[in-house]
């Protein structure tokens, strides 16, 4: 759903402004909190007390989304006005700070920030960057209610900034990476009842048409024909049958070629090996790996990227029926290689193997990374505040970690154990989905990375496992309830 909020500069200074929320920042320095007065103005006249008394009487630090509120008088009546604390004033405590206000304005028309005014490391452009993500990602909501729930987002936040340095770059990018994010949020966030595989293909097709995007999909029998064997297998259960979506990105001068492979499981009952009803209750957000992807692809034009980028989403609903693949079935991918099924709720490895080995065949890339939620035990491993990140190139990896980091989604690098490849091994096919023996205990995440790795044709290959950060329980900071869309931002910042 559009963002209602929208976030712009404006010169001046928080005196001059008419919103009904004024945030004053107040950054950490070593000599403690300080209220950035350059914003202000003479505003701190018109305070019930001096501001350097304010962040004393209320206590605070300084630390990033801190906040205090109080009623003033500004010359037009009372407003609220807040104390926000910005931390350094880097990216991760703008980002921080903008979700915390966002939060605290829910409900108002406006609101006015001097966060512009801030003595940023460097140049700032990223600090502002990242608060217009907090602040926009804090004002997302998705809902089918038929009234509103809760107070409605603020309908706008001014960065009150000088005549001539008005960050305009900077809040744009922000406003780009934001909304790539919550595009892939809504398509998460839709119900499976709607979101069948042709649903989500005739999705990409108008994402594909808005950003100037090459796209074909492949449809049942055109899967047939083409030997999609895995993705058939994962979808012969459904009513609703599989796709297979290929977006292009081609700027002039491209500087590499990399392929972005999704999981799109539309609905994952588990297939005949049945979910617990608990676990299958989240399962609409079992193709946010397919949203990431498309994702990204739909803001990689508008950040100017200059890398050529195909995006690939293997689709299918994992049903139950008479049809539905068996535990023991072989099946053949795309490449030719046979897999024993051993359990038909480690689908998403399959659907995805059959666009690696497509990836690998016929698109000559220079890299290749896929993105799913993919093993409970990565979120074991890690809960749900960081991605598990498995790679076969160093450089390829740091990248990633590094994107991550500048983008607030962290990754953690996990280990391709080969000692753990064996237990692939199948008596009756190439490789099974599951591993046949345990002489290592579970190793869910790996075990599933290492499958994945048969497919990647020796490329520099990173995959990432989104299974604990890509659902959010609780609404703080940049998250809401439902999904996150979790590293559309980090491979936005990579590639862009």
């Amino acid at each position: 759903m559009p963002f209602e909020t929208e976030i712009r500069p404006v010169p001046g200074s928080l005196a001059d402004t008419d919103a009904d929320l004024v945030a004053i920042p107040v950054r950490a320095t070593d000599a403690g909190p300080e209220a950035v007065t350059a914003a202000a103005g003479d505003l701190d006249a018109r305070l019930p007390a001096p501001l350097a008394e304010l962040v004393a009487h209320y206590e605070l630090t300084g630390k990033p989304g801190e906040t205090a509120q109080f009623a003033a008088d500004l010359g037009r009546g009372l407003v609220r006005v807040a104390l926000l604390g910005t931390g350094s004033g880097d990216p991760a405590d703008l980002r921080t700070a903008g979700a915390a206000l966002a939060r605290l304005a829910k409900g108002r028309t406006k609101a006015a920030t001097g966060i512009a005014r801030l003595p940023f490391p460097g140049d700032g452009a990223e600090s502002v960057t990242a608060f217009t993500e907090g602040a926009l990602l804090a004002s997302y909501r998705f809902s089918l209610a038929t009234a509103d729930k809760g107070p409605a987002p603020v309908g706008g936040i001014e960065l009150v900034c000088g005549d001539g340095d008005k960050p305009v770059e900077a809040v744009r990018r922000g406003t780009a990476l934001a909304r790539a994010t919550a595009l892939a949020r809504d398509l998460i966030n839709t119900p499976s009842a709607e979101k069948d595989p042709e649903w989500l293909a005739q999705r990409a097709r108008e994402i594909a048409a808005g950003a100037g995007l090459e796209v074909e999909v492949w449809d049942e029998a055109d899967l047939e024909r083409g030997g999609f064997g895995a993705i058939l297998a994962v979808g012969q259960g459904s009513a609703r049958p599989p796709r297979m979506v290929r977006l292009s990105y081609t700027p002039e001068n491209a500087d590499r070629h990399v392929v972005l492979v999704g999981k799109g499981i539309t609905f994952d009952t588990g297939g005949l090996s049945l979910k617990p009803n608990d676990n299958m209750k989240l399962m609409k957000t079992d193709m946010s790996g397919s949203a990431v992807v498309l994702g990204v692809l739909s803001a990689l034009a508008e950040l100017g990227s200059r890398t050529r980028v195909t995006g690939l989403i293997a689709v299918a609903e994992n049903s139950v029926s008479g049809s539905a693949q068996r535990p023991g079935d072989v099946l053949t991918t795309y490449g030719g290689r046979t897999v024993e099924v051993l359990n038909t709720d480690a689908e998403g490895r399959l659907v995805m193997a059959d666009a690696l080995d497509y990836a690998v065949a016929e698109l000559a890339p220079d890299q290749l990374v896929d993105v799913a939620t993919l093993t409970g035990a990565a979120k074991v491993a890690l809960g749900t505040g960081i991605g598990a990140l498995f790679a076969t190139d160093d450089g390829l990896a740091e990248a990633l970690r590094s994107a991550g980091e500048r983008a607030g989604e962290p990754l953690w690098r996990m280990p391709l154990t080969e000692e753990y490849r064996d237990a692939l091994e199948s008596p009756v096919a190439d490789l099974a989905n599951i591993a046949t023996k345990s002489d290592y205990g579970h190793v869910g995440a790996t075990e599933a990375a290492l499958f994945l790795r048969e497919f990647t044709g020796g490329l520099p290959w990173a995959h990432l496992d989104i299974a604990g950060p890509g659902r959010s329980m609780s609404e703080q900071g940049v998250l809401t309830k439902g999904g996150t869309a979790f590293a559309t931002r980090t491979l936005l910042r990579w590639l862009a």
